[in-house]
Formats: structure tokens, sequence, C-alpha cells
């Protein structure tokens, strides 16, 4: 789901005076690193109905594991903020992902359900320790470059993310449980996190080759929230998280509910709501150089919110397909602008904002649940689409740029 130094390390991030020309395996390495942890996050979310269905978990018990994740999330920002500090997120990158793997694969060989959610819970903390590493050095090579790409970059986390679902698919109409699944793509992925890592070594020439020369960092608070106007940041990622999971959750239920939506036709709203997401994410930052960040995310907020609107007084299914998939567009660059503005203020507020998004992301679908199980999911969606306007305003008052 991009930050140099508060509690951080003592250089600016300023390019230096020669940066050495990039090679394929340079430029790459960025944009697969993001793909990277959307295909490993695709490919545990492509599983979970096999998991579901391996330990024979019922409706209930499904949401307490995914819960989990959402509190080791919450919880991480303290981890990630010292490691940023002491190693920088290149060496972070590495910890994280390797556990990001072990992990993984612990989870989908647990045998019960207390061992399940254990697993899941280091789950979210590594992903999040991995999340907050990656932007934050996607934050580093945008300074030295000098030109955005934040955008781009999540769209490959995106495309990777479609990829692993696909994969988890592909695998479980073969008959690969979960545990083959992840043993079977483990190994190449661990190949290839090293060759991104590889490539970032050589390619960002700033912090972490500063703190592998033995330059310690500053003293300071490991974590805080956000405060003053990146406060307003954090608020725009959590209802954007809140958005955002809360139409990955119901979004398909609603569909078949509301219109009576077949199994096959149902979840195309998440498809339609991803689908325009990536394609918005791959033009955001050449947009952000036109128009800046704060006017896209409030006209694209608002356009988020007229999608919803459309998704929720539909008369059909098809009408409402079009709505989530406006939705998607306009949400698609809110989390890329926004973790791009506060990692140019230093490790800690990236940290404090992303805790924030994760709060969002851990309150939202039992929000909207308790909401549809009260007035109903048609009402539900209707408070998407009113958090989307509230972002809209929100945007008008943020560092956005």
């Amino acid at each position: 789901m991009s930050l140099t130094s508060t509690v951080t390390v003592a250089a600016p991030l300023t390019p230096p005076a020669a940066v050495l020309p990039c090679s394929s395996l340079r430029h790459l390495a960025l944009p697969a690193s993001f793909a990277w942890y959307g295909l490993l996050m695709g490919s545990w979310s492509g599983r979970l109905p096999a998991i579901k269905q391996g330990l024979h978990l019922t409706h209930s018990q499904l949401a307490m594991v995914l819960l989990c994740s959402g509190i080791g999330a919450v919880l991480s920002p303290q981890l990630s903020s010292r490691l940023l500090a002491r190693i920088g997120s290149l060496h972070t990158m590495r910890i994280a992902g390797l556990a990001l793997l072990v992990v993984l694969m612990a989870a989908a060989a647990a045998p019960s359900l207390p061992l399940l959610m254990a697993a899941v819970l280091a789950l979210g903390v590594t992903s999040s320790v991995f999340d907050v590493a990656i932007n934050g050095l996607a934050t580093h090579h945008e300074a030295l470059q000098r030109k955005p790409m934040m955008s781009r970059l999540h769209a490959c986390a995106c495309a990777g993310g479609l990829g692993g679902v696909t994969l988890g698919s592909v695998m479980a109409s073969m008959q690969v449980t979960a545990l083959q699944h992840v043993s079977l793509i483990a190994l190449p992925l661990c190949a290839l996190l090293w060759l991104c890592l590889q490539g970032l070594a050589h390619a960002c020439s700033g912090e972490p080759v500063r703190i592998a020369q033995g330059v310690a960092p500053e003293a300071g608070p490991a974590f805080a929230l956000p405060r003053g106007r990146l406060a307003l940041l954090g608020v725009l990622g959590l209802l954007c998280a809140i958005a955002e999971g809360s139409v990955g959750s119901w979004s398909a239920l609603f569909m078949k509910e509301q219109f009576g939506a077949s199994d096959a036709m149902a979840p195309l709203s998440l498809s339609a709501f991803t689908m325009m997401m990536l394609v918005s994410r791959c033009f955001g930052d050449q947009m952000k150089a036109r128009h800046g960040a704060r006017a896209l995310v409030g006209a694209g907020s608002a356009t988020a919110a007229f999608g919803l609107g459309i998704a929720v007084f539909a008369p059909g299914a098809l009408i409402a397909l079009a709505g989530f998939a406006l939705a998607g567009l306009g949400l698609a660059l809110v989390f890329p602008f926004v973790y791009s503005a506060a990692g140019k203020e230093s490790k800690l507020a990236l940290a404090g904002v992303a805790t924030m998004a994760y709060a969002g992301s851990l309150m939202g679908p039992p929000l909207m649940g308790s909401v549809a199980e009260g007035l109903g999911l048609q009402a539900a969606i209707a408070c998407i689409a009113l958090l989307a306007a509230a972002m809209a305003v929100v945007a008008r008052r943020t560092c956005l740029l």
C-alpha cells in the first residue's frame, strides 16, 4: 500500500553530484519489487477459499482470521520505523520479504484455526513492514529522478495482485493445495526478490549505501501518529482504506443481493473496480505532472462518490458494474500520492500515515458490515459514497502537490 528521514538518516534526499547510469536491471528493479509484493499478496488472497475449505472454517471464523491480519498491520509501524531508522529501506525489504515467504508458507501449512490466526497475524506485520519500506525507497528514488513515478509503481503492484489471484484460481482448478502452491512459487519468488534487491542496491545511491558505510541514524522517536498538515494525509489514507476495503469485501455480495447476479457475475464488480484502478495508475504520474496531485485526488474522490452513487441507484447489474468501475478509477491515485507526499517529509511521517491507512483497512469492512446488517447493503454502499465525497473535501486542504 516513501519517506526519508526524521527518525532516519542524516543526509537529505538531494541527488549526489554524479549518478551512475542505470542498466535495464536497475530500471526494472523497483517496478519488479512492487509487482513481487502484489503477486505474493494476490497469491495469498487467491488461496483463501481453499484454506477455508481445508480447515472447515465458518464465515465468522474466516473473518477472525482476516482480522488478525489487520491487527498485525496496525501493530507493525513501531517495528518498521525502528528498522528503517537503523538499517534503511533496502535491508528492511530484504528481511521483511524473506519473512513474508516463510510466514505465507506457515499460513498455508497451518493445521488448525489458532495456528492459522497466529500465522496471519505475522503475515499482517511482515507485509506492512515490507509495504512501508518499499514505499519509502520509492519516494527516495522519485526524489533522485526528480519526476513522479509512484502511481506507476502502484500500478505494478496492482498488476502483480491480479496475477497472483489468477494464479491461485488456476492452481485451485488443478487441485493443487495451498501448501503445494506456496512451495512451488517460493523459490522463484526468492530468486526474483534477490534480483530486485541487487538492482536496487546499484540504482539507489542514497540512504541504503550511507547506512552500509556505517553512518548512524539520528536519534528521535521511533514512531508517532502524524500531526498538523500531515494529519490530513493520514485522514485521507484512513478514508480511502475504508472505502477500498469495503468495496472489496461487500461489492460482490451487493451485486448478488441487490440484482440477483450469478456467482460468476457478482465478482465482476471487484474485477471492474480493480482493473480501472490499474488503468488509472498507469497514467497517474503523467497526469500529476500536468494537473498536480491535490487536484487529481480531489477530482478522483468526487468521481468515486459519483460512481458509487450510480451503483446504489442502478436499475440493473450492468449499470452497477459501471459505477464500481468509476469508483476504482477515482480512488486509484489516492494512496500513491498520499504516500509520495508523506515520504517527502520523513520515514516517521510515512509510517504514521501508513498506520492510519492500515487502521482504515481494519475497521472498514466490519463497519460497513454493521451498516449492512442494520440498514441493508444498499445503505452500506451509500455510506462508502459519502466517505468518498468527504475525501474530496479533505484533499483540498492537504499538503499534496
